[in-house]
């Protein structure tokens, strides 16, 4: 299999000085990719003087544009996101693509609790990984890691499904298992970012993330979401009518108003399937 690793990068000149003569060294015959998002330091230089194809942008687009530049200017078969900041080393790319061999389609280097930024990220992952297990019905280890190995064509498949921003690792997953894609996982030791600091911003990051808690449930099976609103609507609904009825005799509007939200969460959650379903079928092979 011909391979393309792409590296995302913002600002990570130090971490390419150690990244990229690791990788040139262990995968000579590989094309290595930078994507320069906009950054203020010497990262295109960098790149380019470590033998990397350099895609430059007039100004930071984010994460996810980065790897969208990338996967479709990949020439692999196989294309390998890594971050740049010298977290993901290049001796863990082999169990990737050997995992990959044995007939996968995503491979995704999963971090251990010792891998995570801190206590509060850790908790928070470790939330996202369970929500995912429950929505897809396969263990998933690590929704968030950012060091993975894809088959090229597949991964294209679903570009317009990703965000500019910082979730494509979570988006590219459920849309992977979303479509009977078959995803497995390694074990990789992380290593302490070098250069810059974390373009994650705890608070505004924070709050982003859980609207991406809804926009999982959202695209990957809805009905899973909104049924169980709309269950607990009805139950407050019949609950309070019980007491209302018991106390006062009579129907209230308050128990209407919950009946009827019920029943409009439900419709909207049929809707959304069937968008789903839709926005998946060129995934599935139906366009």
């Amino acid at each position: 299999m011909s391979i393309s690793i792409v590296l995302p990068a913002k600002n990570e000149a130090e971490g390419l000085r150690r990244t990229l003569p690791a990788l040139r060294s262990a995968y000579p015959d590989a094309e290595i990719i930078v994507v320069d998002d906009g950054s203020s330091d010497e990262t295109a230089a960098v790149a380019s003087a470590g033998g990397a194809r350099v895609l430059s942008s007039p100004y930071s687009m984010g994460n996810g544009a980065a790897i969208k530049r990338g996967a479709r200017a990949a020439c692999g078969e196989v294309v390998v996101f890594m971050d740049a900041d010298g977290q993901h080393g290049a001796e863990h790319i082999a169990a990737l693509l050997a995992k990959l061999g044995e007939g996968y389609d995503m491979v995704v280097g999963a971090r251990d609790a010792s891998g995570q930024a801190n206590f509060h990220r850790g908790l928070a992952n470790a939330f996202y990984n369970r929500l995912a297990s429950w929505m897809t019905g396969h263990e998933v280890i690590d929704l968030t890691s950012g060091f993975r190995a894809v088959r090229a064509d597949k991964f294209r498949e679903f570009l317009h499904l990703l965000p500019n921003g910082f979730s494509y690792p979570t988006t590219s997953t459920m849309a992977f298992f979303r479509s009977a894609y078959p995803v497995a996982y390694v074990p990789v030791e992380v290593s302490k970012r070098v250069g810059a600091s974390s373009h994650i911003r705890p608070l505004k990051d924070g709050v982003r993330f859980l609207l991406i808690i809804f926009k999982i449930a959202s695209l990957y099976s809805p009905l899973k979401l909104f049924v169980p609103t709309a269950a607990i609507f009805f139950v407050a609904g019949m609950g309070w009518y019980g007491w209302t009825f018991y106390e006062t005799g009579r129907f209230t509007n308050m128990s209407m108003l919950l009946f009827s939200a019920s029943v409009i969460v439900f419709l909207i959650g049929l809707v959304s399937e069937q968008i789903t379903n839709l926005t998946y079928q060129k995934g599935d092979g139906r366009t």
